[in-house]
């Protein structure tokens, strides 16, 4: 795992600032601590940080082809890349390394764009080609790298593997975008391809960059994934396939000249990891998990059964749970605001498993394709009544009776009349829309200043949706949401959590369940061999039944929360309380600040539960003063207007 960076003049051949170049790889020094490279030469500039995985003597970047005129640097894996070796060795290019890196160099020579095509792995890279004049800068199909970009103002192209690299450069604006900021509130990231700053972007999953000198640049599009569900497959073959499929994904990602392990929840999803690694491995597998001293957030005696059952090396750090001094270590790892609080944990257990291994597999992924949010459940049940009656009728009936029942936050969702009439009243994807939304639309508009809303100019986050939903299979309820969790959550929290609390430890995470080919075929299958009689993963907990047990596939999904509410009732209130009330956010002319106050007071008192807003407030002042850095009054309004 690695960090890459780079400059390219788009109109002519200006000498690149090494300087600044160098400025933009050590930010990101975290990335790759064992080595460091570059490439300069008129108008181009290319900077790298290793984290030796695979190779470790030989696989220097940036590499280059048989004469020079081809560079390339990398961030991932590609794991078929010694089928790949064979391939291209055939067809006449020499190879000088046992590093997969030198692979694309290869392939971009046979095959050009269409390289990526080949490539099964996860993945960030740039090729920089002399003769044709092309950059060329690809990222994996899910989004399990990260790639950042900007056009500078000087014509120069500058990008990164995190956004800390761009804004090293020293010459990206920092005006924050308005349509950022109303996405960031709503999802509690800010997804593809916007970045919370204007003038800089983020390379969608699946997606190139072609920056021909003297050409506009041009975004294309690789790879999608189809939810047909016309698999004629058996249920018992399609569970003997799966496993098949899962244990060929997880051998793939065992290649490895480092220590490697697993993370291990005692969920579904990373126990079937490590199930299928114990089967394939000479050795006992490396586990590491979290224990948290309060009950209620502790899964780690599940782990422990699994680790016991294959006779893993396992080790447990102890959490306390009154674990929050992370906020600022957060708000400059991961550059941009990001509430998924959820990050805590994550960030600990990656610091645990970088003492013990270099490599760990992770189970992330599984429940966006085999449909084991509770959410998923929700909605399928929701879509049923929604499809009875047309949006016509549902819209002003169901629309007025939400207006006017009574809320009742404090049942369960069942069991919230308003809150189902309001769902009622909405197409599938607006209701999907505001179940994940951390601050729905009233709250939203309710939070913003009438100054700010205008700035946005009636933009509205569920755009995103939108965008997607045009490409999704729209008959089905499962389908559509899966889809667009794949689109949406999967990149922007999931795989964003991970890549920066995972390389902030100089950590490489490798992810089994988001295979491509694994994700392309289980799309095939039916949806009720995913939610089946109201249970999600049917089809991964019929398949390890003989590998797990009934406790660990059929106990209540957790997920790795912290207790958000207590703490901001608690040890954080006043924290809470001086950044959401403080001068900080009033300087930046979002906030209706009579609505922060509310917030705060309510959720105080015991009122209202607004832990989820709160947090997402606290970690966007967190950014503001970790990332931006400026605390002048109306210093922030300047910047998102």
């Amino acid at each position: 795992m690695c960090g890459i960076v780079g400059i390219f003049a788009t109109r002519d051949r200006p000498a690149v600032s090494h300087d600044a170049l160098a400025r933009m790889n050590d930010s990101q020094l975290h990335r790759g601590p064992d080595d460091e490279g570059y490439h300069v030469e008129a108008g181009v500039g290319l900077g790298f940080r290793r984290l030796s995985i695979i190779d470790l003597t030989t696989g220097h970047q940036p590499l280059y082809n048989e004469d020079g005129s081809v560079a390339v640097i990398f961030n991932g894996e590609i794991y078929n890349y010694q089928s790949l070796v064979t391939e291209l060795a055939a067809l006449g290019h020499s190879f000088r390394t046992r590093s997969d890196t030198e692979v694309i160099v290869h392939a971009w020579e046979e095959w050009g764009e269409d390289c990526v095509q080949r490539f099964r792995g996860m993945f960030a890279f740039a090729i920089w080609d002399r003769n044709r004049e092309t950059l060329f800068l690809a990222r994996d199909r899910l989004g399990v790298k990260p790639l950042y970009y900007a056009l500078l103002p000087d014509d120069s192209l500058v990008f990164g593997s995190e956004l800390k690299s761009l804004l090293a450069h020293g010459g990206l604006d920092r005006a924050l975008d308005p349509c950022a900021v109303e996405e960031y509130f709503a999802l509690g990231y800010v997804p593809e391809p916007r970045t919370i700053f204007a003038a800089a972007a983020k390379l969608p999953p699946g997606h190139t960059l072609t920056a021909r000198r003297g050409e506009p640049v041009e975004l294309r599009e690789y790879w999608d994934v189809a939810f047909t569900l016309d698999n004629p497959i058996g249920e018992v073959e399609a569970s003997h396939e799966l496993v098949l499929r899962l244990r060929e994904s997880v051998q793939l990602r065992m290649i490895a000249d480092v220590p490697l392990g697993a993370f291990l929840s005692g969920g579904v999803d990373s126990s079937a990891v490590v199930a299928m690694m114990a089967g394939v491995s000479s050795g006992p597998v490396n586990t590491c998990a979290i224990a948290f001293s309060d009950p209620a957030f502790d899964e780690s005696m599940h782990a422990q059964s699994v680790a016991e059952r294959y006779r893993t090396r396992h080790a447990v750090e102890r959490v306390e749970t009154e674990d929050f001094e992370l906020i600022d270590t957060l708000a400059r790892t991961y550059d941009e605001p990001y509430a998924d609080s959820s990050a805590i944990p994550t960030y600990r257990v990656s610091g645990l498993a970088r003492r013990h291994v270099t490599v760990a597999l992770s189970g992330d992924g599984g429940d966006e394709s085999f449909g084991g949010y509770r959410r998923y459940r929700l909605h399928v049940q929701e879509e049923r009544f929604r499809s009875a009656l047309s949006l016509s009728v549902r819209r002003p009936l169901f629309g007025l009776l939400g207006r006017t029942y009574p809320k009742a936050d404090w049942a369960p969702r069942v069991l919230r009349a308003k809150t189902t009439f309001e769902a009622l009243a909405r197409t599938s994807v607006e209701a999907y829309f505001n179940s994940v939304s951390i601050l729905r639309d009233d709250m939203r508009r309710s939070l913003f200043s009438s100054t700010f809303r205008a700035r946005l100019a009636g933009y509205h986050a569920l755009e995103v949706f939108e965008r997607h939903a045009r490409k999704a299979n729209r008959d089905d309820a499962l389908a559509l949401v899966q889809y667009l969790d794949l689109k949406t959550y999967l990149v922007g929290d999931i795989n964003t959590k991970v890549d920066r609390a995972s390389m902030a430890h100089s950590l490489e995470v490798r992810e089994p369940l988001m295979d491509h080919p694994l994700v392309e075929w289980l799309a095939t299958l039916p949806s009720a061999w995913k939610l089946h009689g109201g249970q999600g993963k049917y089809l991964l907990k019929k398949a390890m039944e003989p590998y797990l047990s009934a406790d660990i596939l059929h106990r209540p999904k957790q997920g790795f929360a912290v207790p958000l509410a207590r703490w901001l009732r608690g040890p954080l209130r006043q924290r809470m309380t001086d950044a959401v009330l403080g001068p900080r956010l009033a300087g930046t002319g979002i906030f209706n600040q009579r609505y922060l106050r509310h917030l705060v007071e309510a959720h105080a008192s015991g009122a209202r539960d607004y832990s989820a807003s709160l947090w997402t407030l606290l970690m966007f002042d967190a950014f503001l003063r970790n990332v931006v850095g400026d605390e002048r009054p109306g210093a922030q309004e300047r910047a998102a207007g």
